[in-house]
């Protein structure tokens, strides 16, 4: 079931227990059902799209395929669709399509969506920028995430400050962003210098990528934490999904321009 289908039919309910053509025993069951199921391994949050407007998302690192499998299975069994399994192997996918679940995979983000489903129109404007192609399995994670929420993405990869010319050549992409994604290993000054030249919100995410002292991304954390551009925030090392649902959600925001 699309979410937005499901929360109309939530309304519905609602509205008919306030005008009394439902007895609120009846909407209850309708609504209720559980609000979360417990497999063992696992207690699955089946009314988070109802809190957040987006459906639990599946974390697969130290996951096996087949816990994997059987998550996905069961919230598919609910009527769930896109759902997403982060941070996921190809053996993890396996297990989803042997369970016989439709799932697309997407192997540099490692991001597979279960039981894709098209969202039209996708909305807003989000950019997507790296500073190096190094960069590109975390924005791809944020992209991917993105356009399954239904935003609207453009990507502007590999314009690091190294050679500062590449990303002023993107400003008409940047000026028109509701919220800028910035990817950036190494030093991570990509963020800082985006962060000066737009009026929108910027989520900065530091990578893991560069050499010995970048001590795996702490570098450029540290940086993009100490940025003296007005209006970025910095999510984790390598957390593209966290970038993406923050920037999901300024994009949907009114009175963003």
């Amino acid at each position: 079931m699309d979410p937005s289908t499901r929360r109309e039919r939530t309304l519905r309910t609602l509205r008919q227990v306030r005008d009394g053509s439902l007895q609120p025993e009846d909407a209850l069951d309708l609504v209720a059902a559980a609000p979360f199921e417990d497999i063992g391994y696992a207690n699955i949050d089946l009314h988070r799209q109802l809190r957040q407007g987006m459906g639990e998302v599946v974390y697969g690192a130290g996951k096996t395929p087949s816990q994997i499998a059987g998550i996905v299975s069961a919230m598919a069994g609910k009527g769930l669709v896109n759902i997403m399994v982060t941070r996921v192997s190809q053996a993890g996918v396996d297990a989803v399509e042997a369970a016989g679940i439709p799932v697309q995979y997407h192997g540099i983000a490692r991001l597979a969506v279960a039981v894709p489903a098209r969202i039209e129109p996708l909305v807003g404007n989000i950019v997507i920028a790296s500073g190096g192609t190094s960069d590109m399995p975390v924005c791809e994670e944020a992209s991917l995430v993105c356009e399954t929420l239904g935003d609207r993405v453009t990507r502007v990869y590999d314009v690091g400050v190294a050679g500062l010319h590449r990303l002023l050549a993107k400003l008409d992409i940047l000026a028109k962003a509701r919220v800028v994604v910035v990817v950036a290993g190494m030093e991570g000054a990509l963020a800082s210098v985006v962060g000066g030249l737009v009026g929108c919100p910027v989520v900065a995410v530091p990578t893991s990528v560069g050499y010995g002292a970048n001590f795996g991304g702490l570098s450029a954390l540290l940086s993009m934490l100490n940025s003296c551009a007005s209006g970025v925030s910095v999510v984790n090392i390598d957390n593209g999904f966290g970038a993406a649902v923050i920037a999901s959600r300024i994009n949907r925001m009114e009175g963003i321009v």
